[in-house]
């Protein structure tokens, strides 16, 4: 297995995928970035830039294109579309990558009907590839900006050193992980607890609230998580509690923003036309709730979103429900 790789493809043009194209291309490694039409695919060339990273600008190894055979000589294969299109997604490429290829799912969901993980989706539809995941408290801005972070990179089977070289950096630092689950399970999972966040936030509930809300919402993504194959110390590096804190305090994140404008009163598809992006956690909520019945697990927190997302709650009335359930040990 080699310990470089030579050539990367980012699938998806979405902020994150941008952003991961434009680091890539930074550390030195040849990357494509694939389009989903040629329209969307000339605009980024004829820019050298994107809409949703403005004043950002394409580094010279950055090529933009939409055919299938640009992913054909990439040894690094990188997913990060919506959750629920990359099967789709990843059934449209198969055939096409390289026997050899690394396979890296940047995408934080549960599909819906299934409640599969990323990863497991692609292990079905690209098999044989070695399967990595990266998460963490990543925001696009604040890592295509160079500030310092860390990310976390989980594997089996794929070349650590490889993966590590094509996007360790003196801004982004890569911790590494074989906990695959636990790190999939983390990110996806504390989307929905940022929404919580920014209803939290919406209502000027306070410090307190916020506290307990992350403290009690990482003992649900820990419980689905464990429950689902995961280590439980996961959820308590980047991929659990770093990714969960950035996400729910953070101005930049989709997911407080969405609750945020949920606790000032709009609705689900009010907030969603609002932000003009994926807010992951809304779809990541019915899913999680489907896979927590499957395994036996309580997400008190996860079902309340769920009635006033998609049942028509109000907010305020789920947060006095939770506050009067029957007090109990904090185990």
């Amino acid at each position: 297995m080699p310990d470089t790789f030579q050539q990367a493809a980012v699938v998806g043009v979405t902020a994150w995928g941008t952003t991961l194209a434009v680091h890539i291309a930074r550390r030195g490694l040849p990357v494509v970035l694939v389009a989903r039409s040629e329209a969307e695919a000339e605009a980024l060339r004829a820019a050298r830039r994107s809409p949703r990273l403005p004043g950002v600008v394409f580094p010279d190894g950055l090529v933009v294109d939409t055919a299938r055979g640009a992913l054909a000589h990439a040894d690094l294969v990188c997913f990060a579309v919506p959750s629920q299109t990359l099967a789709t997604n990843a059934a449209a490429v198969s055939g096409v990558l390289r026997p050899d290829a690394t396979v890296l799912s940047a995408t934080k969901g549960i599909e819906g009907g299934t409640g599969r993980r990323m990863s497991e989706i692609l292990a079905e539809l690209l098999p044989g590839h070695p399967l990595a995941v990266i998460s963490g408290p990543n925001l696009s801005r604040e890592v295509v900006e160079g500030l310092p972070g860390s990310t976390v990179i989980a594997t089996r089977d794929a070349s650590v050193d490889a993966l590590r070289g094509a996007f360790h950096s003196r801004a982004l630092r890569v911790y590494t992980s074989d906990d695959v689950a636990g790190v999939e399970f983390g990110g996806a999972l504390k989307n929905v607890i940022a929404i919580a966040g920014g209803i939290v936030d919406g209502f000027h509930f306070g410090d307190n609230a916020k506290a307990a809300l992350i403290t009690r919402g990482l003992a649900e993504i820990t419980r689905l998580g464990v429950a689902g194959g995961a280590e439980t110390v996961t959820f308590l590096g980047l991929a659990g509690i770093g990714d969960l804190v950035a996400s729910a305090y953070s101005p930049l994140a989709r997911n407080r923003r969405l609750g945020e404008m949920i606790a000032g009163g709009a609705t689900l598809e009010e907030s969603l036309a609002r932000l003009g992006e994926t807010a992951e956690g809304a779809t990541t909520i019915p899913a999680a709730l489907r896979l927590a019945a499957r395994l036996g697990v309580e997400m008190p927190i996860t079902a309340a979103l769920d009635r006033v997302l998609y049942h028509g709650a109000q907010p305020l009335e789920e947060v006095r429900a939770l506050m009067e359930r029957e007090p109990r040990s904090e185990r």
